[in-house]
């Protein structure tokens, strides 16, 4: 299982009370069995050394998180004592001595944003709805900023795990994950073949599992009219995939591709279900903050129908709905369908678990200096066990403690410890919270967990109902006679909120090819070519639910019990995308979900969420218990029964194309001042039935504009094809040249899909072919490195008005591809780590590229032309520098609508870490009207 992680780092200096406690310590139980439920002499010492710490905190440092606090003050002090135990912070540490933080702030304004620039901050993200600042700052400074009265708290950087399934036993090789370097050449080696190893034995086993291929067939629905978008880590490699027929055009979020290829291989699954809809995407990756901002944006900017995401972040709350968890419902409530996974972390019924909650049992045992007392996991009265076991599996795994408080008003102060069979303290966690703060703490395991056990305790309030969870492990009985202790309810954050669909999994064909653990039972295997049925098994490790809430999103009391997952659906199938060749875990079966639901919109477009989702649980295929359970919620969702249920039929999309103009008094295509235009607005059905009874309004707003006649029949418009009528067009003799006609065509049909809308802005006068220059002539601007909010150029654009056509250049006197060349318009080595934008006077932006051309260093006389015959994103490292006409990533005439005059904005992003450039010399080039 792949997940993003905070590194290891081991405490070799610290306070002269923590040097004191570690070295002075009471020997052991000598009874091991008595001394391994219980918190030894040497374990209370050591927690003690730590709170001796916690007590000890500045202002400022008890707004920071508590192993932020301890690295940076080990880092601090030159004290080192040989014989430590090895006390890990998982703050992961450059050799810069930086890291990255979440700054969540009171108020976010751009002072703070310049204020961890000043302390030597990069910006990797902001969000200002959620008053979050993400950057990679100097330890040594995270204090400073603490310090501040608009800082409430810092914290490491918010990570998380994407849903899918990796074999735990190439944990070490994974580890060594390859560089950008290598990750660049090789996305490049494929897409220069335009072949995949795998796309000659490409097979979509969910197609046929869901029965969603002979649903297609009989019903005649393919996803026309549905947008399917999807937020994972990146698409890192989607160009390959499109090179090789295996996706259409992708609608990316501007600068937010991500990086990897999970999203990749999920929007294939999307693809592969429902062939004919967009398609969609944004990353997850840029912080809890972003992936709200993102989850939005795909649903108000993007205008997606169905999303999905395979994501979980670990400070996201099980007991109340967080920033992601409210976007998630955000979306719902504006009639987006939301489907996520439930997780992989295994469930009770499978012995599979890592998860424990209930109310916290004060053992009586105190714990430490100052405050604190361990909870006893042992129900039984007579019997107290204040360790639960982790099974020698469950290295590098991470560890959440919450508790039911309020988000952001946490006066009960637990903390977590993981400790190994010898009594010492491996790893902590020990926030403070004292009313302002969250409840929750989290640690990672070390690589080895043999032995190692955790331990819950109340540094100081009243006893709270508690989760602890162990993502990509599980609780095992230990060697030394303690007991394991599980509960369901590992699915949480916004896959239980109740927008959200959440998805367990169940194999399509083959069988996950290794054991969860050793040991373990068989994994069951799927129906391929054959469809599910009620003998189905669900796969071992999907997590169970219910989820227990104890409040509202603003923090009020609100005790109810989701059912979750909802559904189950298909994982193990095959994509194109390296590393997902077969694509196993709850990340692969949830978009298999979403296309479904795709598929059903396709077929009846007015139904709503709710509806959506009764379609599929009514029509599941009940499987494991009777009835709704908490492993796979109603059962697994079939293509074919959703649709009969929904009576899915083929619907027309009649959508008017762009017209085309014939002036009647000189032939051009062009209006013009006192003359009348035949104008053809062409009507095609993209549909998969027929548009009956189809008729065009064709109407403008623009003063003095005539158009005659007003509406046109079009008849019965098949699918594919396209019927055109024609419209008189007046325009005055007083009209001005370059000035904007907007033409509004309503067209409408028999069909639930009718009517549609689509305006056309044409302007008054013939196209110049003479282009003003409009360059940035100031001094060389570097561009940030691993800084999400990157480097903007203004570029002033004045007497031009309406445009007619638009390019952008990146100049330069002389082309090179030396390092730090000061001859080349942009400078900058692995141009592939680069996000460009434009962004025209009314704030439309268009991509200009992203994350293409590799290792290759600097653009140089490189032109960015709707016209050019070579997309920007097939560049190779070899061609640099990157030179010659280039399509851009997104079109810029989307760009002319409005005028042209006003503040142009060209930005650069460097959004990965190690190498630097600069903007040196770009231009703008726009055509006018005559």
């Amino acid at each position: 299982m792949r997940r993003s992680r905070r590194g290891t780092s081991l405490v070799t200096a610290g306070t002269a009370v923590l040097l004191a406690a570690l070295t002075s310590v009471a020997p052991a139980s000598a009874d091991p069995v008595k001394a391994s439920k219980s918190i030894t002499d040497r374990t209370s010492a050591q927690i003690a050394a730590l709170q001796s710490i916690k007590k000890s905190l500045t202002p400022a440092e008890s707004k920071v998180d508590s192993t932020l606090v301890v690295e940076a003050r080990k880092r601090a002090s030159t004290a080192t004592t040989s014989g430590l135990p090895q006390v890990q912070t998982g703050v992961a540490v450059t050799p810069q001595s930086t890291t990255l933080v979440d700054i969540r702030a009171k108020h976010y304004s751009e002072d703070l944003v310049g204020a961890v620039r000043a302390v030597g901050g990069q910006i990797r993200a902001v969000s200002p709805e959620h008053r979050t600042v993400r950057a990679e700052v100097p330890v040594a400074k995270i204090a400073e900023i603490a310090g501040r009265s608009d800082v409430a708290r810092v914290e490491p950087g918010s990570d998380a795990m994407t849903q899918d399934l990796k074999n735990k036993r190439d944990t070490k090789a994974r580890k060594q994950a390859p560089s950008k370097e290598d990750k660049a050449r090789e996305i490049e080696r494929r897409l220069s073949e335009k072949q995949l190893s795998v796309q000659a034995a490409k097979v979509a086993e969910s197609d046929k599992a869901h029965a969603a291929e002979a649903a297609r067939g009989t019903y005649r629905v393919t996803g026309v009219g549905v947008k399917l978008c999807a937020l994972s880590d990146g698409v890192s490699s989607l160009a390959v995939s499109q090179a090789a027929g295996e996706l259409p055009a992708v609608d990316i979020v501007p600068g937010q591709a991500g990086s990897g290829d999970e999203g990749t291989a999920m929007l294939e699954i999307l693809h592969d279900l429902a062939p004919n809809a967009e398609l969609g995407f944004a990353t997850a990756f840029n912080g809890d903050a972003s992936f709200a901002d993102n989850i939005k944006k795909l649903r108000f900017d993007l205008g997606c129908d169905v999303i999905v995401d395979d994501v979980i972040y670990f400070n996201e709350s099980p007991f109340q709905d967080g920033i992601i968890a409210r976007a998630v419902d955000a979306v719902a409530a504006d009639g987006a369908v939301f489907f996520s996974s439930a997780g992989n972390q295994g469930n009770v019924a499978d012995g599979t678990a890592g998860h424990y909650e209930g109310q916290f049992v004060d053992s009586g045992v105190g714990v430490g200096k100052f405050a604190g007392s361990a909870h006893d996991f042992n129900p039984d009265p007579n019997a107290k066990q204040l360790f639960n076991p982790l099974s020698n599996y469950s290295g590098d795994s991470p560890v959440t403690l919450h508790w039911a408080d309020p988000l952001g008003q946490s006066f009960n102060d637990y903390d977590l410890y993981l400790v190994n069979s010898q009594g010492n303290v491996v790893t902590f966690s020990q926030n403070n919270q004292d009313g302002a703060q969250d409840p929750f703490e989290r640690i990672n395991t070390p690589s080895s967990s043999t032995g190692t056990r955790l331990a819950v305790v109340k540094y100081r309030g009243e006893d709270k109902y508690f989760a602890l969870s162990l993502f990509g492990g599980r609780f095992a009985n230990s060697n030394d006679g303690l007991q394991k202790f599980v509960t369901p309810g590992m699915t949480r954050g916004h896959s239980a909120a109740k927008g959200a669909i959440s998805v367990a999994a169940a194999p399509a064909a083959a069988a996950l090819p290794f054991d969860l653990e050793p040991g373990d039972p068989a994994n069951p295997k799927g129906p391929y070519p054959n469809a599910f049925d009620g003998t189905q098994k669900p796969e071992r490790f999907t997590s169970d639910g219910p989820r227990k809430t104890f409040f509202a999103p603003d923090g009020t009391p609100l005790a109810e019990t989701r059912q979750k997952p909802d559904i189950t659906a298909a994982d193990g199938v095959t994509t194109s995308v390296p590393g997902f060749t077969t694509f196993y875990g709850t990340s692969a079966s949830a978009p298999n979900a979403a296309a479904i639901a795709g598929l059903i919109l396709s077929g009846n477009p007015t139904l709503t969420p709710a509806e959506v989702k009764q379609a599929l649980v009514t029509t599941a295929i009940d499987i494991v218990e009777s009835g709704v359970d908490n492993r796979t919620g109603a059962g697994i969702v079939m293509a074919d029964r959703a649709l009969e249920y929904t009576g899915a039929s083929p619907q027309a999309l009649a959508r008017a194309q762009k017209p085309t103009v014939v002036n009647d008094a000189d032939g051009s295509q062009y209006l013009k001042p006192g003359t009348t235009a035949t104008v053809t607005v062409p009507v095609a059905n993209g549909g998969d039935g027929s548009a009956a009874s189809t008729s065009v309004v064709l109407s403008t707003t623009t003063p003095g504009i005539t158009i005659a006649p007003r509406s046109k029949y079009y008849g019965n418009i098949d699918p594919g094809q396209t019927v055109s009528n024609t419209y008189k067009v007046s325009v005055p003799a007083s009209a001005t040249l370059g000035s904007a006609v907007k033409l509004d065509a309503r067209v409408t049909y028999a069909g639930t899909t009718s009517p549609t809308a689509a305006s056309f802005t044409f302007r008054i006068g013939e196209p110049s072919r003479e282009f003003k220059t409009f360059a940035y002539s100031g001094a060389p601007v570097a561009i940030p490195d691993n800084d999400q909010t990157g480097v903007s150029i203004s570029v002033p654009v004045t007497g031009v008005g309406g445009a007619s056509n638009l390019r952008f250049s990146v100049d330069g006197a002389t082309c090179s591809s030396t390092e730090g060349s000061t001859t080349v318009g942009i400078d900058h080595t692995f141009v592939g780590d680069l996000v460009g934008t434009l962004t025209s006077p009314a704030g439309k932006s268009v991509t200009l590229f992203s994350r293409s051309g590799g290792t290759g260093n600097n653009i140089c006389q490189a032109v960015f032309d709707d016209s050019a015959a070579r997309p920007f994103s097939s560049a190779l490292s070899g061609e640099a520098p990157f030179t010659g006409s280039w399509q851009a990533g997104g079109q810029l005439s989307s760009l002319l609508a409005d005028s042209a005059d006003g503040n142009w904005t060209f930005k650069v992003a460097d959004v990965v870490g190690s190498d630097r450039g600069s903007v040196r010399s770009v231009t703008l080039h726009v055509a006018g009207w005559v």
